[in-house]
């Protein structure tokens, strides 16, 4: 990424964030003089998208946005972009103006502004504010999801500010990390929870397929089209698509895929009628879907009409606070029937200090693995753990592993 030099008292490139027009205005001009450019915004999605699309020094965000909680957003800006400085201001105050350009001034900043607050920067994973009152378990896990880790927990407040809005979320994390999980739970807590959750792994299904699956055909459209078939997008009328894998959609593909998510009609193949659609967008990737952009492989205008607010699921060895938690849970479901078992000391210790790059969904097989090895044991011991890696098996056994009725 280019890097653009500050002076002490000037900063070259400044979004401005806030619904009422007259506001950016009046920073607008009262910053004129001090910067080499400013753009603007109306709302929270809007300066997620001119985020992506430039190079940012700082983010002055109005706290009262129409459509995301400027909290939240600073967070999200924090993690996505932290070159970024983000400065939130009152915008009912009269020195607004003042404030903002003052926030361009580093000795100010640090110093405190009275109209202004600077966000400060990221704590560690399961760490406050000193003196600050927030419980990393306040915020309920989202429906069939475990985890009490501050990053855990800062997916669950951003997924419950936006599942109640029609908003395309992209959903961005590694293999295993529980993508489709998050996008089951924005369903379930959208108006449209008694609707239809109708899933498309792009990555699954042959690209000569794909088009006919997700916007159906009518007879005779091919060979072998016997029966006409309403497609994977408009079986999600009134409810909601999830487009999984999206990095592996076709650039054949891709063009027809953004004229749906602008107009919000389809054609099935064979047909020249267009079809209305009402549908909520959730996609999710493992990639880096703006790598995928540079490199030619995936349409830019697509990337950001999928990404209006995106969601970030951390790797499981980022949260490693969640790991006792989701063992046990596992312990449970696959015990089930059976007599409760327990995690030894030296077991949760294992776990802790294992790599995990299969994510949640590699532990969840070694805790599989753990009871059958158990043989019944009251308590899981490391002996009975096998982890991914260092053997021909492709697994690695910890101590030696005991033999049921030995």
């Amino acid at each position: 990424m280019a890097e653009f030099s500050v002076s002490h008292n000037h900063a070259d490139h400044v979004l401005v964030a806030s619904p009422s027009s007259v506001v950016r205005q009046r920073v607008l001009e009262s910053l004129a003089s001090r910067t080499r450019r400013i753009e603007e915004a109306k709302g929270g999605a809007e300066a997620l998208l001119q985020l992506e699309k430039g190079f940012w020094q700082k983010l002055i965000l109005d706290r009262r946005l129409p459509d995301l909680d400027a909290e939240e957003l600073s967070r999200t800006v924090r993690e996505r972009f932290p070159s970024v400085e983000v400065v939130l201001v009152e915008h009912e105050k009269d020195d607004l103006a003042d404030a903002a350009a003052d926030a361009l001034l580093p000795e100010t900043c640090n110093a405190g502004l009275g109209g202004a607050k600077q966000d400060a920067g990221p704590l560690p994973d399961g760490q406050t504010e000193p003196g600050g009152t927030e419980d990393v378990s306040a915020e309920e896990a989202l429906p069939g999801m475990i985890g009490r880790s501050a990053k855990m927990q800062a997916v669950y407040r951003k997924a419950r500010l936006v599942a109640a809005r029609d908003t395309t979320v992209l959903i961005s994390g590694p293999t295993g990390s529980g993508k489709e999980l998050v996008a089951r739970a924005l369903h379930d807590l959208s108006s449209r929870a008694s609707r239809a959750f109708a899933v498309v792994n792009c990555a699954a299904i042959p690209e000569t397929l794909l088009e006919a699956e997700l916007f159906g055909y009518s007879r005779g459209a091919f060979t072998g089209a016997f029966q006409p078939y309403s497609g994977r997008i408009y079986a999600a009328h009134q409810g909601t698509l999830f487009l999984d894998e999206i990095g592996d959609l076709p650039l054949s593909l891709q063009p027809k895929i953004l004229r749906f998510l602008e107009q919000r009609e389809m054609q099935r193949l064979g047909s020249s009628q267009s079809v209305r659609v009402d549908v909520r967008v959730i996609s999710a990737t493992n990639v880096d879907l703006a790598a995928l952009v540079r490199e030619g492989k995936f349409r830019e205008d697509l990337y950001y009409r999928l990404s209006v607010f995106p969601l970030v699921i951390p790797p499981l060895r980022d949260r490693p606070g969640d790991i006792s938690e989701l063992a046990e849970f596992f312990l449970g479901k696959f015990a089930a029937g059976g007599a409760p078992l327990a995690l030894s000391d030296e077991a949760l210790a294992v776990l802790r200090g294992a790599g995990w790059s299969g994510n949640v969904r590699e532990l969840q097989n070694v805790m599989e693995r753990a009871v059958i090895l158990a043989c019944g044991e009251p308590v899981i011991r490391a002996a009975h753990l096998m982890l991914a890696g260092g053997s021909e098996s492709g697994t690695r056994e910890i101590g030696r592993t005991p033999r049921c009725g030995a």
